[in-house]
C-alpha cells in the first residue's frame, strides 16, 4: 500500500471522527484522519452530560480523545480541508485544499455542521456560552434563571414544554409575528410563558455572558441564558455534491452510519439534530465498527 492510500479516511477529527478512528485503530485498519480543526463548539466553555467528563472544555475532551487515538499505530492524522472525493472503481480519491491527494477504499463523513448566526448584534458573542441549544448540555448551570427562547411556532412550544423541568421563568422571543395556533396560545398563557413580538436590536453581554436584550421599542429585558436553535449547513459542500441530503439539511444513514453511496458513511451532527457530544461518541463508535465489519465481510 502506498503512502498516500488507506484502507479508510476520516473527514473530521472531533468526536464523532476520534471515536471511529479509534475503533479502527484497534481493529488495525489504516485510517487516516484529515481535520481543519474548526469544531462548532470551539466557543463552548463546559461540555456536560458525558460521562467521566462532565464539566471539561470541549478541546480537552477532544486533545485527550486525539492523544489516545494516536497511541494506535495504524491511525495518522493531517491537518487540512477535503475539497473533493471521486469514486474511482472501487476506491475513492480525496483531493485538499494543500494540494496532497489521498486513495481509500471507504470514506467517514464527521464534518459537523456550521452555525447560521442570525443578524443580531451580540447573539455570535454569545452563542455556546449563555445562547445555548440544549438543555441536557448546558441548562442545569441556569437552572431557575430567567431565560429567554429565540423561537416561533412550533420550535419556540416544544422548547416551552421542555425547558419546563429547568426553569419557570420563561419568555419567548418571537422576533416578529408570533406563529401559535389557539391551542399552543392557551396552554403558554396557562404556564404564564410571556410572548414578546417586537423585534431583537441587541444583545448586551460581558464576554459572551448575557446581560440583557434590547428590542425595537427601546426596552431591555433582563435574562441569564437563552436558547436558540439558528439555521446551520453542512461544513463542507461535499455530502450536497454527493446528494447525500436528507430533507432537513443532515446527511442521511441507516442505523449502521451507512449512508445512500456504497463505502461512504457518516456520524456526528452532520447526521442528526441531536447535538452532544455522547450522542457524536456513540454514532462515531458504530460507523468505525460498521465501517470494518462490512470491510471484513467483503474480503472474506
Amino acid at each position: 500500500m502506498k503512502s498516500n492510500e488507506y484502507e479508510v479516511i476520516i473527514i473530521g477529527g472531533s468526536y464523532a471522527g476520534l471515536s471511529a478512528a479509534m475503533s479502527l485503530g484497534r481493529a488495525s485498519r489504516r485510517t487516516l484522519v484529515i481535520d481543519a480543526g474548526r469544531p462548532c463548539n470551539r466557543q463552548t466553555p463546559h461540555s456536560h452530560n458525558f460521562l467521566t467528563r462532565d464539566g471539561e472544555t470541549p478541546a480537552a475532551i477532544a486533545a485527550t480523545a486525539r492523544e489516545q487515538v494516536l497511541r494506535y499505530p495504524a491511525i495518522r492524522f493531517e491537518n487540512d480541508t477535503v475539497a473533493g472525493i471521486l469514486k474511482s472503481g472501487n476506491n475513492f480519491t480525496l483531493k485538499t485544499e494543500s494540494g496532497a491527494t489521498y486513495i481509500a477504499k471507504k470514506i467517514l463523513l464527521a464534518t459537523g455542521v456550521y452555525d447560521i448566526m442570525p443578524n443580531i448584534k451580540g447573539f455570535a458573542e454569545c452563542w455556546g456560552i449563555s445562547i445555548i441549544h440544549c438543555p441536557y448540555c448546558h441548562g442545569y448551570e441556569v437552572k431557575g434563571e430567567k431565560t429567554a427562547v429565540l423561537a416561533n411556532g412550533d420550535m419556540a412550544y416544544h422548547y416551552a414544554a421542555l425547558l419546563q423541568q429547568w426553569t419557570k421563568h420563561l419568555t419567548i422571543l418571537t422576533n416578529g409575528k408570533a406563529d401559535f395556533t389557539p391551542e399552543q396560545t392557551e396552554k403558554l398563557e396557562k404556564y404564564n410563558i410571556t410572548i414578546i413580538e417586537t423585534s431583537i436590536v441587541e444583545i448586551v453581554h460581558n464576554e459572551g455572558q448575557l446581560k440583557s436584550i434590547i428590542t425595537t421599542d427601546g426596552n431591555k429585558h433582563e435574562f441569564s441564558a437563552m436558547y436558540s436553535r439558528p439555521e446551520f449547513k453542512q461544513h463542507i459542500p461535499i455530502a450536497e455534491q454527493l446528494n447525500l441530503l436528507n430533507d432537513m439539511g443532515y446527511i442521511a444513514t441507516d442505523e449502521m452510519q451507512r449512508t445512500n453511496t456504497a463505502g461512504i458513511y457518516a456520524a456526528g451532527d452532520c447526521t442528526s439534530p441531536m447535538r452532544a457530544v455522547a450522542s457524536a461518541v456513540a454514532s462515531g463508535n458504530m460507523a468505525g465498527a460498521a465501517i470494518n465489519n462490512d470491510m471484513a465481510m467483503e474480503t472474506f
